[in-house]
Order: C-alpha cells, then sequence, then structure tokens
C-alpha cells in the first residue's frame, strides 16, 4: 500500500484523515457490514458482489493497516471492526439516511443484501416511538434477503441464514414477546414502508396483524427530503444571482 504521504490529500484535517483511511471506493460498504456482525471473506464478497476479489482483497488489508478492523482469531477468514471501527457507525448511518432522500428506483441488477437491510433498519428504528410499545419480532423478508429484529425500548439485530456467524443471544426471551409480524415485500415497496407513503392493505402478511404492520411504521421510519427539481434549482439559481 502506498505511504499515507504518497496518497493523501495534503490536508491537515479530520475529514483528510478519515477519508485517506475510509474514502477508497467500496471501504465504507466493508465498514457498513462489519457493523452488523463479524463476517467471512466469502461473506463480504456475496455481500458485495460486485467488487473485484482484488479490491476487497486490497481493502481488507488496508482497513486493517489503519486499525479499522481485525482478523477474528476463532474464525478462519473472519474479520470484525475494532473500537476504532466501530466508531464509523454513526458516520454509517448518517449516510445511509442522507442516500434515502436520492435513492431513487432500484437499476437492473440491484439486490437488497442482509446486511444493507439490517443497516437500513438501524437507520429507520425510532428508540422514542420503541419506547411505548411492547416487545415485538419483526421478520421481514425483502427481495432474496430475510432480517430479522427484535424491538424491546432497544433494538437488536438478529441475523438469518446459514451463513450467520454466531452472534450473542438476544436480551429478550421468545415468551416475552407480546406481538410478531412477518412480511414479504419487494425493495421498492420496503423502499415507500420505511419512508411512510406505502398503502399498507398491498402489503403482504405472512403472520401478524394490521395492527402490529401499523406499530412497524411507527417504529421504523426515515423522512427523506427530495432534491430539488432542474426547474426549482434553476429559479434559486436566478434568485441568487438577481440577489
Amino acid at each position: 500500500m502506498a505511504t499515507r504521504a504518497a496518497r493523501g490529500f495534503g490536508q491537515y484535517s479530520g475529514a483528510a484523515r478519515a477519508l485517506e483511511r475510509v474514502g477508497d471506493r467500496w471501504a465504507l460498504l466493508i465498514v457498513r457490514d462489519l457493523l452488523v456482525g463479524p463476517r467471512r471473506y466469502g461473506d463480504l464478497k456475496a455481500g458485495l458482489p460486485r467488487i473485484p476479489t482484488n479490491i476487497l482483497s486490497d481493502r481488507l488489508r488496508e482497513l486493517q493497516e489503519a486499525g479499522v478492523l481485525r482478523r477474528v482469531p476463532t474464525v478462519r477468514g473472519g474479520y470484525e471492526l475494532t473500537a476504532l471501527g466501530r466508531e464509523l457507525e454513526p458516520v454509517v448511518i448518517a449516510l445511509e439516511r442522507w442516500g434515502w432522500s436520492v435513492l431513487g428506483d432500484p437499476a437492473e441488477g440491484d439486490l437488497v443484501t442482509r446486511d444493507a437491510l439490517a443497516v437500513s433498519l438501524r437507520t429507520a428504528f425510532r428508540a422514542d416511538a420503541a419506547a411505548g410499545m411492547p416487545p415485538t419480532e419483526y421478520v421481514l423478508h425483502v427481495g432474496d434477503s430475510i432480517a430479522a429484529v427484535v424491538v424491546h425500548g432497544t433494538l437488536d439485530v438478529v441475523p438469518i441464514g446459514p451463513d450467520a456467524l454466531p452472534q450473542p443471544r438476544r436480551a429478550t426471551p421468545e415468551a416475552a414477546f407480546e406481538a410478531w409480524l412477518e412480511l414479504t415485500i419487494e425493495p421498492v415497496e420496503f423502499r415507500d414502508l420505511i419512508a411512510g407513503t406505502l398503502d399498507l392493505a398491498s402489503v403482504s402478511l405472512l403472520a401478524g396483524d394490521h395492527e402490529t404492520l401499523v406499530r412497524f411504521t411507527h417504529t421504523f421510519r426515515i423522512d427523506t427530503v427530495m432534491p430539488p427539481t432542474d426547474a426549482a434549482a434553476g429559479s434559486r439559481d436566478a434568485a441568487a444571482s438577481v440577489a
């Protein structure tokens, strides 16, 4: 890897130093997936199917040298974030929230991966609304991915899938749940559900009821800011030039 001086921005600032370490293509998406939990090399590649294997190897090495992640000694080929790497969680959450305002429709081949889904739900989670809700488990099938989340005042994302690495057991036992909801939804519908614009009557429920679905919409929400249209932007620029 090139030295920091050779590949740096030549600026003595926190933002410049941060981008020197995690600003390369794919780096923050690797961090995003590791925020959900430890992952093997193969898990990271499967979750980022368009990343070339040599680039994934380079990014993992660079992030390890930067102190952002480390090998999991008990899992062959496993990686996890360090304490420094976990400090990036609010950065990733803020980027996820900002990105929903420019999300648009999925392009051909765009996927919703399990880890991306988990981070979207973390971003949308409203702790103030959840504080008054009974313990509830939600299982979401979005495209080909599944995520389970347990809400009991706080949020616990439960890994789903045969390749999920072991995670700490949830604090809330199954018997304590007062409600449970399982639904299947397409990625665009998931976008609209989280944005609060989806007709709830169109949601396909595998388990649970409409009342619990409404509870979900109160607990998980991302308020988006629509980008200005070309006409609006032109009017604003014209007004600014007159001023």
